[in-house]
């Protein structure tokens, strides 16, 4: 009882919460002996108190003979034995000197990693500290999705310290906004309407294709991405490609930027005059059917009219009566305009005209009633008569 008591004393100088210097002695299972300088007892390390991460081999943290710094826990005293030992914490320890780190330190940005997903945000560590990102402040975008988050590093803004609540609340949407807007302002000082630039498809949409340019996305249209009608932009991008395209349109304002892809690529109505000729005697497929005619695609991207007029030599009251969308015809080039980027067309110049048309045409000749011929204008005057005569003064030189 007495060596119990001896103990007890020799050890009386040991308080919980009191920061201690502890050499390994030996690391068995999920947990470390440790010796407490200066105290001549032993202290117990577990898995638990040395990190978070409950998947780690304790093997790869502590090892024999090294020398740690400590957080006293709690005295433990042994059922069957007299002896005496204290659950230290190597984890809690720096949490403590995190949170004195933190204190005063609002809106300032550190670098945390991302440890779990939660309900409503992302759990976070910051020097052996507990944080908490909400899923509103994970991203200019709300995240539904916090698990790709989990392993990452990436700086963050302290919003809210409470040591005594155990509440500290980070943002990283507020750094993210913050180096977008570095970066457009960056890219807004160097781009200017009409260059051409690389970046690569941040995503697709039904309506075009959002670019990256290095902080800005820029917006190709769907009629600008191809000199194709009527294309899919799946059919023509994909996402994380690398493309060329032409600023057309810069609004730093508001953050828009307009460009072109096909700008950047030969046109088909490039060297047209080398392709297409009046004369010509094509095939090609109806596109489009109109009130006062038909587009036909006599080349890629190259759609030509053939006016209601030149369907046939009949009388066609509506295009629809005679050809249909994707109906295969051979056309005669009439004119060729690449300045207009206008092809006109003709099918009836490649059909005979009917014999009786000639017929009706000259019996429509025959049977048109002759104008009368106009009465020539007279060039002399008929002499003044004066009222009053007689059948004497008209006869009078006449016998009878």
């Amino acid at each position: 009882m007495n060596e119990f008591e001896d103990l007890l004393n020799s050890v009386s100088q040991v308080e919980p919460g009191d920061v201690v210097t502890a050499e390994v002695l030996t690391v068995d299972a999920n947990q470390a002996n440790v010796a407490i300088a200066g105290t001549g007892v032993e202290g117990v390390l577990t898995l638990r108190e040395l990190t978070n991460d409950r998947d780690a081999d304790i093997n790869d943290l502590v090892k024999p003979g090294e020398t740690l710094e400590l957080l006293v826990l709690r005295q433990v005293v042994g059922k069957d034995t007299d002896t005496v030992t204290y659950l230290v914490s190597k984890k809690r320890l720096e949490a403590r000197k995190a949170w004195d780190k933190l204190v005063g330190r609002e809106e300032e940005v550190v670098t945390v990693k991302g440890t779990r997903a939660v309900k409503g945000g992302l759990s976070v560590e910051f020097e052996g500290l507990r944080g908490f990102i909400p899923a509103s402040m994970l991203d200019t975008r709300f995240v539904r999705n916090t698990e790709r988050f989990v392993g990452q590093e990436f700086d963050a803004k302290i919003k809210e310290v409470d040591p005594k609540e155990n509440r500290f609340i980070l943002s990283r949407r507020e750094v993210v906004e913050a180096a977008a807007a570095a970066a457009r302002a960056e890219v807004f000082g160097k781009l200017n309407v009409g260059d051409v630039v690389t970046g690569k498809v941040a995503r697709i949409t039904s309506f075009g294709a959002f670019i990256d340019l290095g902080g800005v996305d820029g917006l190709v249209h769907l009629t600008e991405l191809s000199h194709e009608r009527n294309v899919s932009p799946k059919s023509v991008v994909s996402v994380g490609e690398e493309i060329e395209v032409k600023v057309l349109d810069l609004n730093e304002e508001e953050g828009r930027v307009s460009l072109s892809l096909k700008a950047t690529t030969p046109g088909p109505w490039d060297g047209v005059e080398q392709k297409l000729a009046a004369g010509d005697v094509i095939e090609g497929t109806v596109k489009r059917l109109t009130d006062f005619g038909a587009f036909v695609e006599v080349l890629p991207g190259i759609d030509g009219l053939v006016h209601i007029s030149q369907i046939s030599h009949k009388r066609v009251e509506n295009p629809k009566d005679a050809l249909k969308v994707g109906q295969e015809v051979t056309v005669k080039v009439l004119e060729v305009n690449a300045a207009a980027e206008r092809v006109s067309l003709s099918i009836k110049a490649l059909e005979e005209r009917p014999a009786q048309e000639e017929g009706q045409k000259e019996e429509k000749r025959q049977s048109r009633p002759r104008r009368p011929r106009r009465q020539e204008k007279r060039d002399f005057e008929l002499p003044e008569t004066q009222t009053g005569f007689s059948m004497a003064d008209l006869f009078g030189d006449i016998e009878l």
